[in-house]
């Protein structure tokens, strides 16, 4: 198990992040990454090799701390987000601000630390964007401003490290906590009839990152059929 390339998966106690996770172990060893200790705890009894790896993303001190004990990483998922909703007349700053600070600072800086550990062992890092960063739609200007936002960081962290590979993962909307919250919003009844499944994201994500080592995907978009 310790041969095993490491992987550190955030946003890894739910959703996406969890069901990456599940498909990573075979072939990884995982820091599972997120708030939820107890979450975290539990996943990594499921999974060989795990280690929780509990961190508030935007806590610069508990990040630089956690980030520092890392000397080699083989793979970074940044899944971790949030999505707050508005249209521009009825949407606060502070909507605005907490949506830039998880969906692009915390991806920005933890990827900032981590790069010697990333460069050591010719990495990877995978964004799991939105479609909302490929296009803006009405009533979601904060949430996609910050996925626009952070696809720019992706593109130029590709330019920027050539020894990396860096993919974007524009999946569609996905049956997860965070959608039933955005169906709530919406004033609509949840329904996963017309949603991609947590696992069949994870596929891709995976999917890049055991592609061959001349290939390098950049970019993944996902849509239900």
């Amino acid at each position: 198990m310790t041969d095993l390339p490491l992987a550190l998966v955030t946003g890894a106690s739910r959703g996406i992040g969890a069901a990456v996770a599940h498909q990573l172990a075979p072939t990884h060893r995982l820091l599972l990454g997120g708030r939820d200790a107890d979450a975290l705890d539990a996943l990594a009894k499921e999974l060989p090799g795990a280690t929780p790896w509990p961190v508030d993303l935007t806590d610069q001190a508990s990040l630089e701390r956690a980030a520092a004990d890392i000397a080699s990483l083989d793979v970074l998922i940044h899944s971790a987000g949030v999505a707050r909703l508005g249209r521009v007349e009825a949407t606060p700053a502070d909507a605005w601000r907490e949506n830039f600070e998880v969906n692009t600072v915390a991806v920005v800086e933890l990827t900032r630390l981590l790069l010697p550990a990333l460069r050591a062992a010719h990495g990877h890092v995978v964004v799991i964007n939105s479609g909302a960063g490929l296009n803006a739609r009405p009533g979601w200007s904060p949430y996609a401003a910050s996925k626009f936002a952070v696809r720019a960081f992706a593109d130029a962290l590709r330019e920027e490290e050539p020894d990396l590979r860096v993919t974007s993962v524009y999946p569609g909307r996905t049956d997860t906590e965070m959608q039933q919250k955005i169906f709530k919003g919406e004033g609509r009844e949840y329904d996963t009839s017309h949603l991609l499944k947590a696992d069949s994201v994870a596929t891709a994500v995976v999917t890049a990152v055991s592609a061959t080592p001349d290939a390098h995907v950049t970019e993944v978009i996902l849509r239900s059929r």
